[in-house]
């Protein structure tokens, strides 16, 4: 056996064509490129559409409200039936209502070297649905003054726009904490005036946030609607670029912040490159397949006279399949290995490349790259076989 096998390696090698082999294994390689390539991909845009890494804690909470028209002015507010119909939705986590202040507010500074006063209104949200974390976010009677949650934008249209008209100084954050306000509120037996402070600033909800506790007593000792409805609620959802989250809104009449759906109008179109991208890659796969199958047939049926003639002087069928496994299958191996090298190789650049964009990635190929990688070798190893075991069972016949 030992003197059999450097004979079959010398007839396959004058029979098979250099050439041909060359074909056959760029047609592979390149297969497997796109069809590692197109899994990776696949892990990435799942990666970054799912993990906690880059889940946006503001994206991901989004305020809803009927759109206003004329058919429904005066009927905005949302019914238990609304609510109960958004809360059901496979895309949304969780629902909190948005209660706004039912009484008569305003608020103002309490020092003459800061003048400030307007007329205010206040909504409350559970704090499970709030994006500042702050230990005075509490209230009761017995408190020495109201927390208050402002928007960021608040704080930007004060300092580029309206402390220039009034001649007032720009604030920061810090500075603004520090200050304590006077909040009036307007009663049947007269003004009600406490002290308030912000403790924090929020890009998730746009308007003035009390304690749920002071919204409660509030709107029970000075409400003047009681039974009202919310206008607006918060949902927390996975991934606010779903389309279906975008058609439902439209086919509900619902509206949001435009600017944290509008990606589910790209979503589709990278959906699709992803799809073709496993499409194309799956396709060469297949093509590379056979090009491979045929290369391993040419090469049997070239040297056909040959292995005939091994077999008429005792060489097995056992021998000749195990020796022409052999022969073709390891370069199989270093074509996936080669492959995943590069996969690895470009996804190491990729990641260090979307880092300084604040875009996380994985360092090195998913779990399911590799997988796939075994998965095709073994597909590649029972073809060969089957291919192998075909055509020598064809040629003993012959024989």
């Amino acid at each position: 056996m030992n003197g059999l096998y450097p004979l079959l390696k010398k007839l396959i090698r004058t029979a098979a064509g250099r050439k041909r082999s060359y074909i056959a294994f760029l047609g592979l390689s390149i297969a497997m490129l796109l069809i590692l390539a197109a899994v990776q991909i696949q892990s990435n845009y799942n990666n970054l559409l799912h993990s906690k890494n880059n889940q946006d804690s503001i994206a991901n909470f989004l305020v809803l409200n009927k759109i206003l028209n004329d058919q429904n002015i005066g009927q905005a507010s949302m019914s238990d039936n609304d609510i109960a119909d958004i809360q059901k939705q496979i895309f949304v986590e969780s629902v909190g209502q948005l209660t706004p202040s039912r009484f008569k507010s305003s608020i103002q500074s309490s020092s003459d070297r800061f003048p400030f006063f307007t007329d205010i209104s206040f909504e409350s949200v559970p704090n499970d649905f709030i994006d500042v974390t702050s230990k005075d976010w509490k209230w009761d009677q017995s408190a020495s003054f109201v927390p208050i949650i402002a928007p960021n934008m608040f704080l930007d249209f004060y300092n580029f726009q309206f402390s220039f008209s009034q001649n007032l100084p720009q604030l920061t954050q810090q500075v603004v904490k520090m200050i304590v306000f006077k909040i009036n509120v307007y009663g049947p037996n007269g003004v009600i005036t406490f002290n308030g402070r912000v403790v924090g600033f929020s890009d998730r909800i746009t308007s003035l946030l009390v304690p749920q506790e002071f919204m409660n007593w509030g709107n029970s000792q000075f409400g003047k609607n009681k039974e009202a409805k919310p206008s607006r609620v918060i949902i927390r959802t996975k991934d606010p670029g779903n389309p279906e989250l975008v058609n439902f809104l439209k086919e509900k009449g619902l509206s949001t912040d435009a600017d944290k759906t509008r990606f589910s109008r790209y979503r589709q179109v990278v959906e699709i490159v992803v799809n073709i991208s496993w499409i194309s890659g799956a396709v060469m796969l297949l093509f590379a397949l056979l090009i491979f199958t045929l290369f391993i047939q040419l090469t049997i049926a070239s040297c056909k006279d040959e292995i005939s003639l091994l077999i008429t002087l005792g060489a097995s069928p056992r021998q000749l399949k195990s020796f022409l496994i052999k022969q073709f299958f390891p370069v199989n191996i270093l074509i996936i290995l080669l492959s995943l090298l590069l996969i690895a190789f470009t996804q190491f650049l990729l990641c260090q490349k979307l880092q300084s964009q604040n875009i996380i990635l994985e360092k090195f190929p998913s779990f399911l790259t590799l997988l796939t990688g075994l998965l095709v070798l073994a597909v590649i190893w029972v073809v060969n076989r089957i291919s192998i075991q075909k055509f020598i069972k064809q040629s003993s016949k012959i024989v």
